[in-house]
């Protein structure tokens, strides 16, 4: 299955087909799990029997996801704890595929496979605020990652240049950029400074 056979792309393989003429958004492409799943397309979320489109990102948000995940990978890599996946790496989220900027599984939770959709969720999943994004929006993942099983989901906003963490629907903390952040049980022993992350 291709992107063409489900209307995301014409036949001449054209991006923009998401997008009329106008630059309105067509009606979105619907599409069962099972058949994303088997499909070949890229730079898509699955949510709800929808197609959501992850468009590039801006140099800010690739800068933030870098300042963490070099200490972070680093930290990971020495203590041999598990692996660190970037975004574009896609989890299987209950009935969602989710593709979070920044993602850890455990050594433990690493399948063999690892040329398909991971068909678990991460232990911690990170998400850089894009100015297209929406709080709801934001919210909803942060829930559905839990809900799934994440332990842990760390929300970085570059405008307040703030983190929120989330552990569960009722234990939420917002951090500041005088704050530490932490791997908690998560990922025992990791920290670095809110600040360093937007520098």
């Amino acid at each position: 299955m291709n992107a063409q056979e489900f209307g995301a792309l014409p036949a001449d393989g054209n991006p923009d087909a998401l997008l009329s003429r106008e630059g309105l958004p067509l009606k979105p492409i619907k599409m069962t799990l099972e058949e994303f799943l088997k499909s070949d397309l890229e730079g898509y979320e699955y949510v709800k029997g929808e197609l959501v489109p992850m468009p590039p990102t801006s140099g800010e948000h690739g800068r933030i996801s870098v300042n963490l995940i070099l200490p972070l990978g680093m930290y990971v890599r020495e203590n041999r704890l598990g692996d660190i996946y970037v975004s574009e790496t896609g989890f299987r989220v209950d009935e969602r595929v989710l593709v979070p900027d920044i993602a850890f599984l455990s050594i433990d939770h690493i399948p063999a496979d690892l040329s398909k959709v991971f068909s678990i969720p991460p232990d911690l999943a990170v998400e850089v605020v894009s100015p297209t994004d929406t709080l709801l929006r934001i919210e909803e993942k942060a829930f559905a990652y839990l809900e799934a099983g994440t332990q842990l989901v760390w929300v970085l906003e570059p405008r307040s240049k703030t983190v929120t963490v989330y552990r569960s629907e009722t234990d939420i903390t917002l951090l500041t950029r005088n704050d530490t952040l932490t791997g908690e049980n998560v990922i025992e022993g990791f920290s670095c400074q809110v600040a360093e992350l937007f520098e």
